[in-house]
């Protein structure tokens, strides 16, 4: 009976996506280091002349406070911080949102109490408040969906592609 258990909780697909995020994420972190460390810890070096601030600190009654280390801390969080936004959470953010701006809507908020309800609904569900019905297009009319200024959507240039 524990055996079972123990072999459903195993292979639930969750904790396999979970194991295999951790194997990334590890990996992931030695690349990120590394380009820390590699290539822009030296490019600090260059423009402010000291490629590692841990020898600074400073005493107080025979206390020593290494604040150098905390400089180099910070310097790495926001570093890697940043390498991860602009080379995965950005890139990642525009993938997403192209794929979303084709999907259809099929709901809205009610005016009066805000809940999310059906887009072709008269009446709230929640508040039975009368709301103004939204007209939608048949599926297969076509849409402009050209912006108001500048060139046209790349769905709009006609001729065949694919996306």
């Amino acid at each position: 009976m524990y055996v079972k258990g123990f072999r459903n909780f195993i292979s639930r697909g969750n904790l396999i996506d979970l194991a295999v995020a951790v194997v990334i994420g590890t990996a992931f972190t030695a690349v990120v280091t590394a380009l820390v460390a590699d290539l822009i810890t030296p490019l600090i070096a260059a423009i402010a002349g000291k490629p590692n601030f841990s020898a600074l600190t400073f005493t107080v009654h025979r206390s020593t406070f290494l604040y150098g280390s905390f400089i180099n801390a910070a310097l790495a969080f926001l570093i890697v911080a940043a390498v991860v936004y602009y080379l995965i959470v950005a890139p990642m953010a525009k993938v997403t949102a192209r794929f979303q701006r084709d999907v259809e809507v099929t709901t809205r908020d009610c005016p009066e109490c805000l809940s999310t309800i059906p887009i072709a609904a008269t009446r709230c569900k929640y508040c039975t408040s009368p709301v103004t019905p939204v007209v939608q297009q048949p599926p297969g009319t076509p849409t402009d969906r050209r912006p108001p200024q500048g060139p046209p959507w790349p769905g709009t240039w006609g001729g065949s592609h694919r996306r």
